[in-house]
């Protein structure tokens, strides 16, 4: 799946985002990778706001998801109402983004990930403001995206973003087999 490393002449400390292309095929889930779960962020809805608190856990742990298929990549390319992107830090592919025009008028992220090693280097940041950017071009509103509660590192980096908890969903995981216990669905947004 990983095929051949693409190597590129910027300089190593250069970070440089990339449109998807047949070029930098070979690169496509090598940013997904393993991420520390710390903790829990617990939404509240009152009084038409939403707010917060965090839970730590008290035996942290990681997790990992499986890396999307090529042909869910291969329908990012060349449509007009979805994009992918790939973050070199010099020749080394260290993120990436998929995202797709949403019926309401935002941009939904389907994917975004650091890989670990470039993690806090600005990476997120940037792969974000290329979101914006695909979005305001396409005239949508503004970003959404969803992650679980569990991954409060995530939920940490979007909230600095200026992401705002849009809701959120008990049920959303329910389906999967095994079935995914404990996580509720966190759904973010960034209007513009």
């Amino acid at each position: 799946m990983h095929g051949r490393e693409t190597r590129t002449n910027m300089p190593e400390d250069t970070l440089k985002i990339l449109p998807l292309s047949r070029e930098n095929w070979g690169d496509i889930n090598r940013a997904n990778q393993p991420f520390p779960l710390i903790g829990r962020l617990k939404p509240a809805f009152q009084d038409g706001q939403w707010s917060f608190t965090e839970e730590l856990f008290s035996q942290p742990g990681t997790k990992a998801y499986e890396n999307d298929s090529e042909d869910f990549f291969a329908q990012h390319m060349d449509n007009p109402h979805k994009a992918a992107y790939l973050a070199y830090r010099g020749s080394l592919c260290v993120g990436q983004l998929v995202l797709r025009k949403d019926w309401n008028g935002y941009a939904f992220i389907e994917d975004i990930c650091v890989a670990q090693k470039a993690r806090g280097q600005g990476v997120g940041t940037a792969l974000v403001q290329k979101a914006a950017e695909w979005a305001k071009e396409q005239g949508l509103s503004g970003l959404a995206l969803e992650t679980q509660d569990t991954n409060l590192l995530a939920c940490r980096f979007y909230l600095r973003q200026g992401f705002q908890i849009g809701g959120i969903n008990t049920l959303f995981y329910r389906n999967f087999s095994p079935p995914v216990c404990g996580e509720t669905a966190v759904f973010w947004y960034l209007p513009f």
